[in-house]
């Protein structure tokens, strides 16, 4: 695999920001590449520095776990440059089979001297070389002990997860969250069929396939490149959306004309979803506090062509659906704002960025968002809430309180002939869990009046 030489160095450049000023991982590179010369930047460069930042974010414990291993000085104690530079060979010479090792080793030590560490050179090459030589021998990864260090988790999730899955599960569970995320898509049948948008990717010679339960999922394979640059994406014929999320509108179950609020929209998968099963008829009122991520609902809906959505800039919790709209809707989707734990592999620093009580504190706003919802219904109404979370705090415990403070209102399972069936509980809720069904983490629930 060919690179230009100063691949790593925007590694490093970006990875400084994520370590050093706690930026966010998908800011940091982001911001990172823009400033680059676009026209010697190749796309295998900036492959490599996606998935070097990103990896060495997500691995950070099992990265420094084997620095320690090999190191004759505490990782504490090294300047903070040399220990993401070894961070970044050490993730080459762990988690990539692209890259020959004895480039891994040279090109680490160069980016030692080009970072004025000439005289810590001697240290990292020998470093490298032993766990090259070790590695040769053996999986490192086996001296390893400590499971939070081995999959690189907090050890608070790590014991979440026993508590919730059981010990056996955390392989599969760790495993699958270290993965680099899949792309899903969904048809809009606004505009095209799933077959059309198939026969498009097949055109372009682009793997696509139909995601199974969902009538309008496609996974696309991965290293399919920039988005925006995909088939159909200016035409409007798709969306960006997994397939779990997806659940989530199938399980609202919209009909034409009715009036939906969408309460936590942006940046509008779920709006536009709505307005798909509604045929564009009725009307979808996309709610939240910011308006620049409204922006993202409106720039979605134009590029698909969508006009029944009207986007309302306000708290939820404060939201008086009668004063503002002079109308009850029919259906609440309630996407609450959560700790992303069913979506960890997503993003990259979010296992790092949570904290244990960080969930119970969530909760709390969105037993508020819920217990204010209910005035915005029609009689007949029903509230779909959901989260992107596998913690029962922000889940099954929600769900649990509401219920007692509401009596009158009960859970409604997905109906037989919903997509969101297969995966529901006995319960009547619906829990995706990624290392069994393939897909992010998600919780949803329908609720109605008895």
């Amino acid at each position: 695999m060919t690179t230009s030489k100063n691949s790593r160095q925007i590694a490093l450049e970006a990875l400084r920001l994520i370590q050093r000023r706690n930026a966010y991982a998908d800011v940091a590179l982001d911001c990172t590449l823009s400033r680059q010369d676009n026209s010697t930047l190749l796309e295998s460069d900036r492959r490599l520095i996606t998935e070097l930042v990103y990896g060495c974010t997500r691995r950070q414990k099992t990265l420094l776990a084997i620095l320690q291993n090999f190191s004759q000085k505490p990782t504490a104690k090294l300047p903070p440059d040399l220990l993401i530079i070894l961070q970044i060979g050490i993730y080459q010479l762990c988690f990539l089979d692209r890259i020959k090792p004895s480039a891994i080793v040279h090109s680490t030590v160069e980016l030692v001297k080009q970072n004025n560490l000439t005289g810590l050179s001697g240290f990292a090459n020998g470093v490298m070389r032993s766990i090259l030589r070790a590695k040769e021998k053996e999986d490192i990864l086996t001296q390893i002990t400590d499971i939070a260090s081995f999959y690189s988790f907090p050890e608070w999730l790590i014991e979440l997860w026993q508590k919730e899955f059981g010990q056996e599960a955390i392989a599969d569970i760790c495993t699958w969250f270290n993965q680099t995320p899949h792309l899903d898509l969904r048809v809009n049948l606004l505009h095209a069929t799933r077959d059309q948008v198939l026969a498009a990717f097949a055109e372009a010679d682009i793997k696509a396939e139909p995601i199974p339960h969902l009538p309008d999922g496609i996974r696309v394979a991965q290293g399919a490149g920039d988005v925006s640059q995909l088939p159909k994406f200016k035409e409007g014929w798709w969306s960006v959306q997994d397939a779990s999320a997806q659940l989530v509108t199938y399980l609202l179950d919209p009909q034409p004309n009715e009036i939906i609020i969408d309460a936590c929209a942006a940046p509008g998968g779920k709006t536009t979803h709505i307005s798909d099963r509604l045929k564009n008829t009725g009307k979808v009122y996309a709610l939240d506090r910011l308006n620049n991520r409204l922006k993202k609902v409106e720039q979605n809906t134009s590029r698909l062509g969508i006009t029944n959505v009207q986007t309302i800039e306000v708290d939820c919790r404060e939201f008086d659906a009668e004063k503002v709209l002079g109308e009850k809707c029919d259906r609440v989707l309630l996407d609450v704002p959560c700790s992303g734990l069913g979506t960890l592999h997503r993003h990259a620093d979010a296992r790092w960025r949570q904290t244990p009580e960080e969930p119970y504190k969530l909760a709390k706003t969105q037993i508020e968002i819920l217990d204010r919802a209910t005035h915005w219904l029609k009689p007949e109404g029903t509230i779909v809430y959901s989260t992107c979370t596998l913690h029962p705090a922000e889940n099954e415990e929600v769900i649990t309180q509401f219920l007692a403070k509401h009596p009158d209102w009960q859970i409604v399972p997905p109906s037989a002939d919903s997509p969101a069936s297969h995966f529901a509980s006995d319960r009547g809720w619906v829990k995706v869990l990624p290392h069994e069904h393939n897909m992010d983490g998600f919780f949803m629930v329908k609720l109605q009046k008895r």
